[in-house]
This record gives C-alpha cells, structure tokens and sequence, in this order.
C-alpha cells in the first residue's frame, strides 16, 4: 500500500490499471521443495491478476518440515524377498530411493 492513501482509492487505481485481487479463504497453505516442506498455518492469500496472469500472496505463520519418505514393514520385506538382502539392507535401499520399492530392488541387485 502508499502510505496516506485511502484504501478504496488504491482499490479504484488498480481497477483502472486491471489489477484484480480476491482474498482466497484458506486454512493451511504447502509448498513442497526438494528435502522439505513449507506448511502456512492460517495463512492469508490474496489472489492478483494483473494482465492475465495469476500471483498468489500468502502471509502467516510458517512451520518447516523435513521431507522423509513413508516406509512400511510390508515394503520392507517385498524388497527383502525380491532382492534377497537382509531388512537393514532393503530399508536403507528404500530410504535412499525415496520410498520407491522397484529401484530399491534394482538398486540391491546391481
């Protein structure tokens, strides 16, 4: 905002300049990086179009999370059994691959 001016007078320029806003009535915004998680608690977001094109502009508490894939006991021994490894083996296997089963396999077998 311009310090001084009055708020639906800035709200009237940006009309004439075909800038649009909308507040979006979030509860919980997540941005997904490489190795962690931003996740906004009570955020506030304001959608602006301005010439065609969407930007979002989000505002609030924000919690950092490490990005650590799910491993499940049943994916463990699929991985144990197909590879023939041990469970150690087969878990780190599946840590490094992200969680996903085939190239852990393919990882142990090579």
């Amino acid at each position: 905002m311009i310090p001084g001016m009055n708020p639906r007078d800035m709200q009237k320029a940006m009309q004439r300049m075909g800038i649009k806003q909308q507040e979006i009535d979030a509860t919980e915004v997540v941005i997904r990086t490489t190795g962690k998680t931003l996740v906004i608690r009570s955020p506030q977001v304001v959608r602006i179009n301005m010439m065609g094109q969407d930007s979002f502009q989000v505002s609030g508490r924000v919690e950092e999370a490490d990005e650590a894939p799910q491993i499940s006991g049943e994916d463990v021994q699929a991985v144990v059994q197909q590879a023939n490894c041990s469970e150690e083996e087969a878990k780190k296997a599946l840590e490094e691959s992200g969680g996903d089963i085939a190239a852990a396999i393919l990882k142990l077998q090579s």
